[in-house]
């Protein structure tokens, strides 16, 4: 049998419920998670990574980070060296399509196979546990006075923290150009950075910064949701007059030149990971919000978010 038609018909089953563990046995992922370690994409691949494991469809996965320029690299490194790949999946979200629209690097995320969006999560801002500043007010009140003054530490430049950071300044009447925002090459390069006091202030996702914030190392001073997240405490912007929300969220891709029954095959591995307990423990320990988004729904969804953010980004003047 074609190996494309028997992957054809793995979906088949897999859509229908009637597909044994077994017939994933032999597949060795191989996962591109374009960003350092630390951060949200890594935790996101390698839980995803245990969770297709636990589910059964993958005999094994296999991780390779590579960071820079909001997943751009790692993206070009995957189109170049996976194409035609069907066990080859990619980390990426909307840092991404930030990232691409501000930077404009040759390859781009249309060029690959969309396979699931998986999460969604909005930015928490925080300060060093050392900080002179106790509350976004404070933070907002400096950056009044001399906007360079604040260093804002994210992710890479056009990432969801970035946007927001940019968002807030014209809120608060500061030009989004005077901003003075600090990308780093993944989450864990902007934790230490925060932790260090090389920042004034850091943006992510709740996930990443969680352990230090429970500790005490950080204080969480917003969340970019409209209304507080559950088993968050922490106030939202808009809470504190300042009228920005912004989510983020987390998915998938597939390499390029696969065809629709690979895709579809991969879809359905995916699927079935997220149903695992292993997944569902990650959720519940990283604070995730369950997103999933699969087929013609998830190509229309990147779509309007593509469009969306570079509305956005256009009128902060980030583009």
């Amino acid at each position: 049998m074609r190996r494309d038609t028997f992957l054809k018909s793995l979906a088949a089953l897999a859509a229908a419920g009637a597909l044994p563990n077994a017939a994933w046995a032999s597949a060795n992922i191989k996962m591109m998670i374009p960003a350092n370690p630390g951060g949200g994409w890594d935790g996101t691949g390698r839980a995803l990574g245990d969770a297709m494991r636990d589910a059964g469809v993958a005999s094994s996965v296999t991780f390779e980070n590579k960071g820079g320029a909001a997943g751009a690299i790692g993206l070009a490194q995957f189109f170049n060296a996976a194409k035609g790949d069907p066990n080859a999946l990619m980390v990426m979200g909307a840092v991404m399509l930030g990232g691409i629209i501000t930077g404009k690097p040759p390859v781009s995320i249309t060029q690959l196979t969309p396979i699931a969006r998986l999460t969604t999560e909005y930015n928490v801002f925080v300060l060093p546990e050392n900080s002179p500043y106790k509350s976004m007010k404070d933070v907002v009140e400096q950056l009044k006075k001399d906007p360079g003054s604040i260093k804002w530490g994210g992710g890479s430049r056009g990432a969801t923290e970035h946007i927001a950071a940019a968002q807030i300044a014209q809120a608060v009447g500061v030009p989004a150009s005077k901003i003075n925002y600090v990308p780093f090459r993944g989450g864990g390069e902007a934790t230490a950075a925060i932790l260090g006091g090389n920042v004034t202030i850091g943006g992510s996702g709740y996930s990443e910064f969680q352990q230090y914030i429970e500790s005490g190392k950080m204080r969480a001073i917003a969340v970019t949701s409209g209304q507080r997240v559950k088993g968050i405490d922490v106030p939202t912007l808009k809470e504190q007059g300042i009228d920005v929300e912004i989510g983020n969220w987390r998915g998938v891709y597939g390499a390029a030149g696969i065809t629709q029954a690979q895709r579809d095959a991969l879809t359905a591995m995916i699927v079935k990971a997220t149903q695992s307990k292993a997944w569902a423990a990650a959720v519940e320990k990283n604070n995730w919000t369950p997103a999933l988004l699969t087929g013609k729904a998830f190509d229309e969804f990147v779509d309007r978010d593509f469009s969306s953010l570079r509305a956005t980004m256009v009128r902060a003047g980030m583009v």
